[in-house]
């Protein structure tokens, strides 16, 4: 080691809308010391997702928030720098959930070992980790596409969003995405093989995404909410499933949304078209993890399944980083490279 200190950046405030970079503050304190049964962990790559803008909120939710004053919380891919477990060596290569800093010392119970042969260890923060099982566990699970059906998905190009599509088209369904630009159109439709995508930024968006569902909708998976959901929601057929992943175009609201009540209008579709919407959290599925890293890995090494990665250098760029993805700035699995 040839720093002194360790640098973490916490919760300064609660943001009231989209986070500002006063919200966070950077800190140096003490390399954490080391119980029995623990290991000091450098960390390599930090993870930056959506999900992180709610635990920034004191509202009620289904994870406790970061307390003000708390380091960030996020996921972590981290080098063993010393080790008082004899289960982990120096040197080793581990997916941990240590946050924004840059050591922290965990005990080895909460830490998966990382194979640098089999894939880049990047991955176990995208598409070989939570985002990735995230796709995978709510499409199979609650989307349950059929051979010749019809799945969107938004955030198409995103970690989450062109998992979807992928494993949609390997399990024989038309798999359309839906993502913010042409840049990032093109790339879902040429890298990832989405049959088609649709930018949401485009005044006609409507009338596009209906001529490239000509047989309705019978999956919609849902990373966005907000006009995305509005477009999709018209097309969807009868039996459509919906599984809920994300709500990004709504984490910054704040108070009662403005418009109409569209309560009464979804919930007659739910019936008269024998909807399925059911909202998850990945880990809701948890015992499948083991199948999911066994076929994951057999998809990547053999080239069938690809992905994106943004990365930013240094920990202090997080905050900026990670407000400008709430804004979609990022394209791809960002990540912070430390």
């Amino acid at each position: 080691m040839t720093e002194d200190s360790n640098r973490r950046i916490v919760l300064a405030s609660r943001p009231v809308s989209l986070p500002a970079l006063d919200n966070f503050r950077i800190e140096r304190t003490a390399i954490p010391s080391l119980e029995e049964g623990q290991v000091l962990l450098k960390i390599r790559y930090l993870s930056l997702d959506p999900y992180m803008r709610g635990r920034m909120s004191a509202a009620k939710s289904y994870a406790t928030p970061v307390e003000i004053g708390g380091v960030m919380e996020g996921g972590t891919v981290a080098e063993v720098v010393a080790t008082k477990n004899p289960d982990y060596r120096i040197g080793e290569i581990v997916l941990s959930h240590s946050g924004w800093q840059t050591y922290a010392a965990e005990h080895g119970a909460g830490l998966r070992k990382l194979d640098p042969d089999l894939v880049p260890v990047t991955t176990a923060l995208g598409v070989f980790g939570m985002p990735g099982f995230a796709a995978y566990s709510g499409l199979l699970n609650i989307g349950q596409p059929a051979t010749g059906e019809t799945v969107v998905v938004a955030a198409a190009s995103g970690p989450v969003g062109s998992v979807v599509g992928q494993i949609a088209r390997i399990k024989g369904a038309r798999a359309v995405g839906i993502a913010g630009g042409q840049r990032k159109c093109e790339f879902a439709k040429n890298t990832f093989g989405f049959d088609s995508v649709i930018d949401h930024t485009s005044p006609d968006f409507d009338a596009r995404l209906r001529e490239a569902c000509p047989n309705g909708v019978d999956v919609y998976f849902e990373n966005v909410g907000g006009k995305v959901w509005d477009g999709v929601f018209p097309l969807l057929n009868k039996f459509a499933r919906i599984p809920v992943c994300g709500l990004i175009s709504q984490y910054n609201d704040s108070g009662p949304f403005d418009g109409p009540d569209r309560l009464p209008l979804v919930m007659a579709s739910v019936l008269s078209k024998s909807l399925t919407v059911r909202g998850f959290i990945q880990r809701d599925f948890a015992d499948q993890r083991p199948v999911f890293y066994n076929e994951m890995a057999d998809w990547l090494t053999q080239g069938v399944i690809k992905y994106k990665e943004d990365i930013v250098d240094g920990l202090e760029q997080a905050p900026e980083a990670f407000i400008g993805m709430l804004q979609g700035k990022n394209f791809g699995k960002l990540l912070v490279r430390l």
